[in-house]
């Protein structure tokens, strides 16, 4: 695997999870062209949809989401080979995101399936012990068929005494919780911060400034702005809509750049990516940019590229993004991996 560039790792759906594709798959990038080459599939696991790496040591997590959650780890070597440390269950059905705390003691894992977040405590070297925590959310939204019951979608560790935030799209709600770093047990911190009914919160972006943070509604096709009072209770400002197009509009992950001028939203259905400016008010469409496939699941932003997993159009697809207006261009031929759901630096 040795050559010029660096690593990118992208999960997706195995046949265990209807998908096409046969664990995680590594492609070197160009920082200059952006250019990915595919490297072929370094680890043989069950649908490991999403991925995380510890922020110390080189060690990669990815959930396995399936009826009988569980989540894996990898040694990273040298040249971005990877392997297996082990697999732990998660207490919870078809975990689907996970998240290192920030000093990388702890692993976070939202099941979506289960409706719950669950704790793993990790050594010295990145390795997850038994899980120390499984809390489980309870009721329901709107939506009879995706909002029956709670599911847990995103785990966003706190930075600096700040709670964790765990966005549930079943209960239209984000719960915020302390760590007993002592026992590794989730403590609830009241209020519970509660989205419009049958927004279906899916992901959450924090700016760089640390007050305010976007969240992706995922069943009304919205944006959702808020910003954290003296107190770090998080506040709604406004919604914005998340697409200007007809038809099926399905958001899924969203981000903000790194000097916090832009922000980006993929949505499912129609296939774009909508970038907003951000200013002292609720961010404003900037433009909406094709992807050039149907169902955008996921993308990063590295460096001036921005990369699109398109789980249904089965391939990786690199944008060039102007700097000054946040706009990124489609360049390239697209990187083919099948049912991407998720792109790791």
């Amino acid at each position: 695997m040795a050559g010029r560039g660096e690593i990118v790792y992208i999960g997706g759906y195995t046949a265990h999870s209807g998908g096409r594709g046969t664990g995680i798959v590594a492609a070197r990038r160009d920082p200059d062209s952006g250019e990915l080459t595919s490297l072929g599939t370094v680890a043989v696991a069950a649908s490991p949809s999403f991925l995380a790496r510890h922020p110390h040591r080189p060690v990669l997590y990815a959930v396995n989401e399936l009826p009988d959650g569980k989540v894996s780890a990898w040694q990273v070597g040298p040249e971005g080979e990877l392997t297996e440390i082990g697999s732990w269950a998660t207490g919870g059905a078809e975990p689907c995101h996970l998240a290192v705390a920030p000093d990388g003691r702890f692993l976070f894992v939202a099941n979506y399936g289960g409706g719950s977040v669950t704790v793993f405590p990790l050594d010295a070297d990145g390795v997850p012990g038994e899980r120390s925590d499984v809390v489980e959310h309870s009721g329901h939204g709107p939506d009879p068929e995706r909002q029956e019951r709670a599911h847990a979608h995103m785990v966003v560790p706190g930075v600096g005494g700040e709670p964790l935030l765990a966005v549930d799209l079943g209960t239209d709600s984000i719960y915020r919780y302390d760590l007993d770093a002592a026992s590794g047990r989730l403590v609830p911190r009241p209020p519970r911060v509660r989205t419009p009914a049958g927004a279906g919160p899916r992901h959450l972006a924090r700016h760089p400034d640390g007050r305010r943070c976007y969240v992706s509604g995922e069943l009304d096709r919205s944006v959702l702005v808020y910003e954290a009072d003296e107190d770090g209770v998080l506040h709604q400002r406004g919604r914005v809509d998340a697409s200007d197009r007809a038809g099926h509009v399905q958001p899924s992950e969203i981000a903000v750049d790194a000097d916090g001028r832009h922000l980006y939203l993929a949505n499912r259905g129609v296939g774009t990516i909508s970038v907003y400016s951000i200013g002292a008010g609720l961010p404003e469409l900037v433009d909406e940019v094709e992807t050039g496939g149907e169902w955008p699941r996921h993308f990063v932003l590295l460096g001036e590229h921005l990369y699109v997993a398109d789980e249904r159009a089965d391939m990786v697809r690199t944008f060039r993004v102007d700097r000054e207006t946040g706009v990124p261009m489609a360049i390239g031929e697209p990187l083919p991996i099948p049912s991407p759901t998720c792109v790791l630096p």
